[in-house]
């Protein structure tokens, strides 16, 4: 028999056994949601968990299936009211499915291509060129993270939400469909995006408040530089120093999410270091999926004797930068917008590190801006890492469905703070034949504040 689990980091029984199978997390689950399937919900995936840790369950493809089709969005650990730790879980079972499950030799290439390319600035840049070559070329690109009405498109209306549908019996897609997905989802970058850095270095503007480490990403350095642009800017005039390290790389976010623990281990190792080194009292992230993976480092690296204490040290020093400035407080004036803004909760920022209100706060600081709200605000909009590329065909849905709702909510500007929401929810607008400005609540926040200069 083809055991599901080995001995090397299973999911652990004792987290499986909070499991009282309640039921309260089956409205929670995006992938419930759209099929209706017990095996593709958190308790159901749970049960094939304590399946395989019993040796009644085999690592057959069926089983495979229902852990790919796993968003990771956290939105069943919001609403179990048992306390069940999903992330570990999911994280360790996908972790034996990438060392132990043979996968087709087209998944498995593309796979590799992934995670040999986005984790590191440098490929990517390369990668990305073919894209700002393009957009000079044709003189009309768009700002990054802006949708555009497209002519084929125009005449569409609001995207409706979707009923239940078919859950698909294998991989969502093939290569091609994949290599499609990426190009629709690929950035309007620009030469500019491609080479700017924020300084080093960037001293507070009047009294110094804090000292804080900022955490410039890869897709964020690259295809939103604009957002790491408005968070030192907000940061010094807020009262920090600003510390981005030049060296700084890959925070191990996507390889984690992915069950890829060996290499989300390494990247953690060196985050840890770079931001030592730095000697910051706070280290603040501005995409959700990384400071959500940093905060775990404590959990990632505890069978590790020679990093465990560091790990627990530096994942104490982890805020999402709206946590930075809520703490603070404001000391710069804000300039009255009249916007009103569609706020999209982040997964991995909501869910899994709690973090709801300290956004709408920020946003709600500036005079004139009004919220409005999104229905099933809970629910995945789809991205979730690499889910998007590798599982297009139902992440499409995801997007289409949470479009619809922002359609409804008749707003000016969608706000969200993780990178691969904004390009998840910018293609689901093109196709919709909609047309809003998708920025960082940072980036709203920078535009607001009055600093002594303006």
């Amino acid at each position: 028999m083809n055991a599901a689990f080995d001995a090397n980091h299973p999911p652990e029984a004792s987290l499986i056994d909070k499991c009282v199978h309640c039921g309260f997390c089956l409205p929670s689950c995006p992938t419930y949601l759209l099929w209706g399937e017990e095996m593709d919900s958190p308790r159901g995936r749970i049960y094939l968990m304590r399946s395989g840790l019993e040796g009644r369950a085999e690592m057959t493809p069926a089983f495979v299936r229902h852990f790919d089709a796993c968003l990771g969005c956290m939105a069943c650990v919001t609403a179990c009211p048992s306390g069940v730790q999903y992330g570990p879980l999911i994280e360790a079972t996908r972790g034996q499915i990438e060392r132990r499950y043979p996968r087709r030799l087209g998944d498995r290439f593309f796979r590799r291509a992934l995670f040999s390319l986005f984790p590191y600035p440098g490929r990517l840049r390369v990668a990305l060129a073919p894209l700002a070559l393009w957009s000079a070329l044709r003189r009309d690109s768009r700002s990054a993270g802006t949708v555009d009405r497209r002519p084929d498109t125009a005449n569409q209306g609001p995207a409706a939400a979707p009923s239940t549908s078919r859950r698909p019996a294998s991989a969502d897609d093939g290569l091609m469909s994949r290599v499609s997905a990426m190009l629709t989802l690929a950035p309007r970058v620009t030469w500019h995006s491609l080479i700017t850095r924020v300084p080093e270095r960037t001293a507070a503007l009047g009294k110094r408040r804090l000292s804080v480490g900022l955490l410039t990403g890869c897709v964020q350095r690259i295809v939103f530089p604009n957002v790491n642009a408005a968070s030192v800017r907000v940061l010094a005039a807020e009262g920090c120093d600003v510390i981005a390290p030049r060296e700084q790389g890959c925070c191990g976010a996507l390889a984690l999410h992915a069950g890829r623990l060996s290499e989300a281990r390494r990247f953690a190792r060196r985050t840890i270091a770079i931001f030592e080194r730095a000697g910051v009292e706070l280290v603040a992230v501005n995409a959700a999926g990384c400071g959500s993976s940093m905060k775990e480092y404590g959990e990632l690296l505890a069978g590790d004797p020679q990093w465990s204490e560091r790990a627990r040290a530096f994942a104490a020093k982890v805020r999402d930068i709206s946590e930075v400035l809520a703490a603070l407080g404001p000391a710069a004036l804000r300039r009255r917008l009249s916007l009103r803004v569609a706020y999209h909760d982040a997964c991995h920022l909501a869910h899994a590190q709690g973090v709801r209100q300290q956004p709408r706060d920020l946003l709600r600081s500036i005079p004139g801006i009004e919220l409005r709200p999104i229905a099933e605000a809970e629910i995945c909009c789809g991205s979730a890492g690499i889910y998007n590329l590798v599982e297009p065909a139902t992440a499409q849905q995801f997007g289409d469905r949470k479009i619809g709702h922002v359609a409804a909510a008749e707003a000016d500007v969608i706000a969200t703070a993780n990178p691969g929401c904004m390009l998840q929810l910018a293609a689901a607008a093109r196709r919709a034949g909609r047309s809003w400005p998708i920025r960082h609540p940072i980036e709203i926040l920078d535009e607001a504040i009055q600093r002594p200069e303006s």
